[in-house]
């Protein structure tokens, strides 16, 4: 403080601080140390040129879900996906990739009505038992 303000002050109570009680703890100052320097400190701390953020840490890719469907589902769209041209009917069976559908595996719950061929990259051997005692066939490409 300079000289006049100190002068000013004399015989204060608090000294141009308010009431008694606003100059206490570290509350005043937004708490003690680096407390707050990622939120209400960040502009003191940027200007001060403290590095923020991890230190060593990567943060890997997520690892990507695999989507399935059931067989009973498929035997469910399997016309609407035909007359929309993304599976194709020959004789008196539907053929249908499931790549074309972003689809990775083939799981055997629900009833199979309708003659499938099935390509995919995966499918549970309940899957392909179903389809298979209908006449289909399921093939399970490398990955």
């Amino acid at each position: 403080m300079s000289k006049e303000k100190v002068k000013k002050h004399r015989g204060s109570r608090t000294c141009g601080g308010g009431t008694h009680k606003n100059r206490r703890g570290a509350g005043n100052r937004g708490g003690r140390g680096n407390a707050g320097v990622y939120k209400h400190h960040v502009m003191r701390t940027s200007k001060r040129g403290v590095k923020q953020g991890k230190d060593g840490f990567t943060r890997h890719a997520a690892t990507r879900m695999k989507k399935i469907v059931n067989v009973g589902e498929l035997d469910e769209i399997i016309e609407a996906l035909a007359s929309d041209g993304i599976a194709r009917r020959e004789d008196d069976s539907y053929h249908l990739d499931l790549a074309d559908l972003e689809i990775d595996k083939v799981l055997g719950r629900g009833r199979v009505t309708k003659k499938m061929i099935i390509h995919a990259e995966e499918a549970t051997p309940q899957a392909k038992s179903k389809i298979e005692n209908v006449g289909g066939s399921v093939t399970v490409r490398a990955k």
